[in-house]
């Protein structure tokens, strides 16, 4: 067998395919042997090189062929345009839940790095709940009474004397806090009626409402949380039933509503028969304070509560739980027992199995270091490189820092330069049911690689800089 050969056959074929129609047969293995002087073994190792770059194949007992090249046919979606017709709402996205390089700096994520996360125990209570009865069976429609019970003594525990702690029977376990807000505004606002949100404010919250076809209605919102005065004018002139509201580390801010601020606004919300919303996402996030939720100064019902352990125990163990007394949390329940039954059983129970394992305190404690090291490391490389970006407050707890940059900054030019150069950060537009007031940007200080973090700040500064 000559190689040489066979490279003269394919590059002869190869002229003689490209000049004919597709699907023509090529000569037999015997003529080819004769125009081409070589041996059969030669020929067929040159068909075999064109059948493996798809220019001929082979039929059996019939021959060999020209392959048709045939074209994809383009998918036609335009008869949906006149089904769906105009959506009810522009749905918001956000750049936190973007994929990006492992080599990027990463300040945009909303969720915590890894290290911050209690792996030992989660990947413990997994294998356990893997081998028991959680596996293969059905749990209640609100959740495993045990789980249910949990949630309930972790509120009640910091209720003060003189209001009723919540009992099991008010918990509703989720799967995971997002899809509890859509049930909640579905449930106690519906769609086209107002709903009050703190501005700025989770934008996942957002999200749900738009979802929903709620109206939203900002009340603006500080480092010390709402102004009782405002929320009262908004309550007066919507008639809004509903206000949404973030009392401790907020997202995107860090903001904790300031002492007695919790007392004025359920003043507020008892004077007008309505609710609040209290979302205690980053109830295990505390740095240098404690979460005091505002659900424990309410035993009549004007609070819902919600608490996740999504982002705490293992983003991969979605499970929440809302709070909520009277005929409400029977709305709230009906609305996610149709969306979807019941949530899984053996995540119910592995999240159980790691808030009671005694390895739980130990984390939270050494997560609170953790959590302050970052943050502090963090300011000090913003104050550092970025000076004319203004620290809105240094957070007590949750993830977040928030800072608002000088009047006139271009945020899109400016979360692009910084993407060019391996720096992803979210503009704060994204936190803003309305208008935002000015320029905003949130870095998150729990993501991977905080030894980056004065780079990333250099990086960050110097993009500023060329904005003149």
């Amino acid at each position: 067998m000559n190689n040489d050969s066979s490279s003269r056959i394919v590059l002869a074929l190869r002229d003689w395919i490209s000049g004919a129609a597709p699907g023509a047969r090529l000569p037999s293995t015997r003529q080819l042997v004769a125009e081409y002087k070589a041996s059969p073994v030669t020929v067929q190792k040159a068909l075999q090189a064109l059948t493996s770059q798809g220019l001929i194949e082979s039929r059996p007992g019939v021959g060999t062929f020209v392959r048709a090249v045939r074209t994809a046919r383009p998918s036609d979606f335009g008869w949906q345009t006149a089904a769906l017709r105009s959506p009810s709402s522009v749905l918001p996205s956000s750049s936190t839940m973007r994929d990006v390089p492992n080599s990027a700096i990463s300040f945009h994520a909303g969720y915590p790095d890894r290290e911050l996360l209690p792996e030992r125990l989660v990947r413990g209570a997994l294998a356990r709940a893997a081998r028991g009865t959680a596996a293969l069976s059905r749990p209640p429609a609100a959740g495993m009474p045990e789980l249910q019970q949990w949630f309930a003594h972790e509120l009640g525990s910091a209720t003060p004397a003189g209001f009723t702690p919540p009992t099991p029977s008010d918990v509703i376990v989720l799967p995971g806090s997002q899809s509890g807000l859509s049930s909640i505004f579905r449930a106690l606002v519906g769609a086209g009626q107002p709903l009050l949100m703190e501005s700025p404010t989770y934008w996942g919250a957002i999200l749900a409402a738009a979802q929903t076809g709620v109206r939203v209605v900002p009340v603006p919102s500080g480092p010390e949380g709402p102004d009782p005065a405002e929320l009262a004018r908004a309550f007066a002139e919507t008639g809004a039933r509903v206000f949404y509201a973030q009392p401790n580390y907020a997202n995107p801010t860090g903001a904790q509503w300031a002492p007695g601020r919790g007392e004025e606004v359920l003043e507020v919300v008892r004077a007008h028969g309505a609710f609040v919303v209290e979302d205690d996402w980053a109830h295990d996030f505390g740095i240098t304070s404690d979460p005091v939720p505002l659900a424990t100064r309410d035993d009549a019902g004007h609070v819902v509560y919600i608490r996740s352990l999504t982002k705490s125990v293992s983003t991969a163990i979605r499970v929440a739980a809302v709070v909520a007394r009277g005929p409400a949390r029977e709305r709230i329940l009906a609305h996610r027992a149709a969306e979807s039954m019941y949530v899984s059983g053996l995540l119910q129970a592995a999240a159980l199995d790691v808030v009671t394992q005694p390895g739980w305190q130990t984390h939270l404690r050494s997560l609170r270091q953790q959590l302050q090291s970052r943050r502090d490391l963090l300011v000090t490389s913003i104050r550092e490189h970025v000076p004319q970006a203004h620290v809105e407050l240094l957070p007590k707890g949750g993830l977040n820092l928030w800072l608002r940059m000088p009047d006139g900054t271009d945020l899109p030019r400016l979360t692009r330069d910084c993407e060019d150069n391996g720096v992803i950060i979210a503009a704060g537009t994204e936190w803003f049911p309305a208008e935002p007031p000015g320029a905003f940007v949130r870095l998150n200080f729990s993501g991977p690689n905080p030894g980056a973090y004065p780079e990333g700040a250099r990086l960050i500064g110097e993009a500023l800089a060329r904005q003149g």
